[in-house]
């Protein structure tokens, strides 16, 4: 959107000034919405014959109308909600929150320069809930990410750290940039591993074609990244081969676990992202002699899961001030442990 003058046609007779401009400018510039143009002319910034308007102005036609700067929205904030927190610990310097799937840690990408409280992207987030509960966090994230150090994905449940105060986010930052704090994650994964243990050492970049993944093969801004597996629990069921497997992560790349298992065939359950089934069938539905009802009824049996099996199980680390070390955990929680006995 630039600054410039435009004359009101006279088939706008009658249109509010700020839906008129909206669409006028849309049609120019790419990114213009109503909200914008009635934030410039609430700074001031939209002038119609020379005079200041406001954004209700009825028009007639043949007026002017100036544009005379761009909008300064103010910096986007989070804002506090009251969502309930699953607390496993906290002092004045950190807290460690089970956080469920379905929550972002804070809002990235989607946010709005627009009205940010009343955007539902925006809404939900852990950030959110922090705010609605303390009264003191870090600001070293910024105003969108108060207390962040470190980040789950969405679909992903269990364990996060919150800084409560500056000196402990800088110290925290230090100790995950120099392998300090150590991570165990459950994932249950389609098929079985080869080896009951094993350490998936394969940079992760980012997806060039798709956008929105990431990968080990060939992609942009690979970094290094280094997981260890190892097999807890095989199970052979009637929806086929499944494996359970802790995996402690030495770097935290975006959605590295996701990626890392996915590039040696074993998907983590629910992670369509990365080649899991959205709908898991019984595999015994193809070992029915055709035509026959029983097979009919077998083939019609499924099971899914709606969020990725993957769960930020075990913490260990030292505590920013006294340096005494904690160990944090938090147990599957009660869909991932449903979904285990569905399929056993």
């Amino acid at each position: 959107m630039s600054t410039g003058n435009y004359t009101v046609p006279a088939e706008a007779a009658g249109q509010r000034l700020d839906a008129w401009l909206a669409a006028w400018l849309a049609a120019q510039f790419e990114g213009v919405s109503r909200a914008r143009v009635q934030l410039l002319v609430s700074e001031g910034k939209v002038t119609v014959d020379g005079t200041l308007a406001k954004a209700s102005l009825k028009l007639r036609g043949g007026e002017t109308v100036a544009v005379l700067g761009p909008p300064e929205p103010p910096p986007l904030r989070a804002t506090p909600e009251m969502i309930p927190l699953d607390i496993v610990y906290e002092d004045d310097d950190l807290s460690v929150i089970n956080k469920p799937a379905g929550m972002m840690v804070h809002a990235g990408a989607g946010a709005t320069h627009e009205d940010p409280a009343l955007d539902e992207r925006n809404r939900g987030t852990l950030v959110n809930a922090l705010l609605g509960h303390y009264s003191q966090l870090s600001t070293t994230g910024g105003a969108l990410r108060p207390g962040i150090v470190h980040r789950l994905d969405k679909q992903t449940s269990g364990l996060i750290i919150v800084a409560r105060n500056d000196a402990a986010h800088l110290r925290l930052a230090e100790m995950f940039s120099s392998r300090e704090v150590h991570k165990t994650y459950l994932a249950l994964v389609h098929g079985h591993p080869k080896k009951d243990t094993g350490t998936i050492n394969a940079a992760i970049g980012r997806d060039l074609i798709r956008r929105t993944r990431m990968t080990t093969k060939r992609s942009e801004g690979a970094r290094a990244a280094i997981s260890h597996y190892t097999v807890l629990e095989r199970l052979d069921t009637r929806f086929g081969k499944f494996a359970l497997v802790s995996v402690k992560i030495e770097t935290g790349r975006t959605h590295q676990i996701r990626v890392h298992m996915s590039s040696i065939g074993h998907p983590v359950v629910g992670d369509t992202l990365y080649g899991a089934p959205a709908i898991i069938p019984v595999v015994e539905a193809a070992k029915g002699k055709p035509g026959t009802k029983k097979k009919a009824a077998v083939a019609a049996e499924t099971t899914q899961l709606d969020r990725n099996f993957l769960h930020a199980a075990r913490l260990e680390f030292a505590h920013p001030r006294t340096n005494k070390i904690l160990t944090l955990e938090a147990p599957l929680p009660a869909e991932l442990t449903g979904f285990l006995d569905r399929i056993r």
